[in-house]
């Protein structure tokens, strides 16, 4: 304050010595983080000149912190790291698995089947190669089988951009505008959609069907083959819902934080492990639906491509069941429109899920499929 009052005394044109502010040896500081600026006329006929502007520039050496640190502060990064370290284990299991699948049992059941003898290969194979003619057998209802990947490649893609955009820090909440979005910004959003992205459908559309088919690699049977009985755990319902547990795995801690930050209004900005997640989820849908869709065939069961499809999918089953019970535990939810608001949300939340996991898996399975059965010989 009192600096404040000699800064005023001075600047109504009192003179520093008439301050009382002084110290023993009679020298005089301002110290008031101004910078002065004046602005004067020199007379050319004598020294004197004459002020005819001044201008005080106020300057500061304090450093304030970003009113986001207090909510951008991160306090549970252990958690992030826990997370990623367990699906990154799960990714090296799941890793091993496919590399043995791969390396060690098909290439000694490649070696195998093509040592075989012709009179000798009909009583002699057994597993995966036994279903050659039948693996590539059109499945029940594939149109609706190329919508469900079509659109899943969709949600991948659009998955990945955003992701991008959000480790450039497009995404964060510290660079989100307190103003509402001006009509122009809505115009905008609007053409992006119709001018853009519809063209963009019916141009994928276009290019999709001027492509040539894919070519299997062998020949399809034109009787289908007779399925055996399968084992207990090789049957469809218990393979698929097992097929979801481990993609599901590596983002529910994830999924937690997600949940609170669209419904407990807290804020998810940590981008980074997301993206690492996101990777970790894909690695992970496509090798537990190769290592599951190899046993299949090796139980001489040929019908993969929907099952292919499920296996990766039905992760989203267990995302639908977690936020069911993060309901019941962590919100406060009393009102019935609320409760089937929330409901509403998550259900669409974990169908999107459900077919970007699927198409993951599905491309995986047959990336592997026409992988085995190109490298052995047929006769």
């Amino acid at each position: 304050m009192n600096s404040a009052e000699n800064l005023g005394e001075v600047l109504r044109g009192d003179r520093i010595e008439n301050s009382v502010y002084t110290n023993k040896d009679d020298k005089y500081f301002i110290n008031n983080h101004l910078s002065f600026k004046v602005k004067y006329h020199k007379d050319p006929e004598s020294d004197d000149a004459r002020i005819v502007g001044f201008e005080v520039v106020p300057t500061s050496e304090v450093k304030w912190a970003s009113r986001w640190d207090t909510y951008l502060l991160m306090n549970d990064d252990q958690i992030h790291w826990f997370s990623i370290i367990n699906s990154l284990m799960i990714v090296l299991f799941l890793s091993g698995m496919v590399a043995m699948i791969m390396m060690r049992t098909v290439y000694k059941d490649i070696v195998n089947y093509n040592q075989l003898e012709a009179q000798e290969e009909d009583e002699e194979e057994t597993g995966w190669k036994l279903v050659h003619g039948d693996a590539f057998r059109p499945p029940i209802n594939s149109g609706l089988l190329c919508v469900y990947v079509g659109t899943g490649v969709q949600f991948l893609g659009m998955t990945i951009v955003t992701m991008l955009f959000a480790l450039l820090g497009f995404l964060s909440p510290a660079n989100k505008s307190s103003g509402a979005v001006p009509f122009g910004t809505m115009f905008a959003l609007v053409f992006l959609w119709f001018g853009i992205s519809v063209p963009l459908v019916f141009l994928g559309s276009y290019l999709g069907y001027k492509k040539p088919a894919i070519e299997n690699p062998v020949k399809t049977n034109k009787i289908p083959r007779q399925i055996p009985e399968q084992a207990w755990y090789m049957r469809p319902a218990f393979s698929v819902l097992i097929g979801g547990v481990l993609p599901f795995g590596a983002v529910f801690i994830e999924l937690f934080f997600i949940l609170s930050s669209i419904w407990l209004n807290q804020f998810y900005y940590i981008f980074g492990f997301l993206f690492i997640v996101l990777l970790i989820l894909i690695i992970t849908c496509a090798e537990i639906t190769i290592v599951l869709c190899y046993f299949q065939l090796c139980s001489e069961d040929y019908h993969w491509w929907w099952r292919a499809y499920l296996t990766a999918g039905s992760s989203s089953l267990y995302l639908f069941l977690y936020s069911a019970f993060y309901f019941f535990t962590k919100l406060e939810i009393t009102k019935v429109v609320s409760g089937i608001l929330y409901f509403g949300y998550m259900l669409i939340v974990s169908y999107a899920f459900f077919v970007l996991t699927g198409t993951i898996g599905f491309y995986a399975c047959l990336w592997f499929v026409r992988k085995i059965y190109s490298s052995v010989k047929i006769d």
